[in-house]
């Protein structure tokens, strides 16, 4: 496998410093971009696999640079995930990342072992092959495997890499009630049970994308997709 590229995006020098040792001692090729504008511009020359994107950025915001980054990547075809770094954690800012593009988070401070833990799990996840086999259909809603693409009535959803994993999960178990803890394990790849709120969080931002009645939740227990087959 050749290389895979990180884009670092962080403004503060110890903590870029850090990460991107850790990373590059993970085998990882890594650049760095310390603004808002700097980011957008290395993520089209470098067309990175996997983006580090902070909050707090001079220029503009890691928000901007995510709904940016998205744009190019959508443009080319290409989505890549972002994982983003944020000292706030506010679950209104959480929503917000997602909702640009973003497909996780990690609030500071943070562990260099999490982290780098976290950059793995996102790449397995970009780097799973597309099944052959037909799209799903489930009433309103059209899953073309292929080219990993959503629509809803016909209207395509522009869903970050893993918006799109978790969709798929859930509809190839159309009806079942799958656990927050066995999504966390099987999309993420997380084994901390804490990190359920990450799973509510992506499941609001599918919500908003493809409409509230499609994903039902069991109180206490997780979620549902309940679209009915075509």
């Amino acid at each position: 496998m050749s290389e895979r590229r990180v884009l670092v995006v962080e403004d503060d020098p110890t903590i870029a410093g850090s990460v991107i040792a850790r990373l590059r001692a993970e085998g990882f090729a890594v650049a760095h971009a310390g603004t808002g504008p700097a980011a957008v511009d290395a993520a089209e020359r470098l067309k990175p696999d996997l983006v580090v994107l902070d909050l707090m950025l001079p220029g503009f915001d890691g928000l901007e640079v995510c709904r940016q980054i998205h744009r190019q990547q959508w443009q080319a075809g290409r989505p890549v995930p972002v994982l983003m770094l944020t000292a706030r954690d506010d679950e209104n800012d959480l929503l917000v990342g997602l909702a640009v593009g973003a497909d996780d988070y990690l609030t500071k401070p943070f562990s260099l072992r999490v982290l780098a833990a976290r950059v793995h799990a996102l790449l397995r996840r970009a780097e799973r092959t597309t099944s052959p086999e037909a799209s799903i259909k489930l009433g309103p809603l059209e899953i073309i495997r292929s080219e990993r693409r959503v629509r809803r009535d016909g209207a395509e959803a522009h869903l970050t890499p893993t918006e799109y994993d978790l969709l798929v999960y859930l509809a190839e178990r159309h009806r079942s009630v799958l656990p927050r803890e066995r999504l966390l394990a099987e999309i993420w790849g997380w084994a901390e049970g804490y990190g359920t709120r990450t799973v509510d969080s992506h499941i609001k931002a599918l919500r908003r994308k493809l409409g509230a009645d499609l994903i039902r939740t069991v109180h206490g227990v997780g979620y549902a997709l309940e679209a009915e087959p075509a």
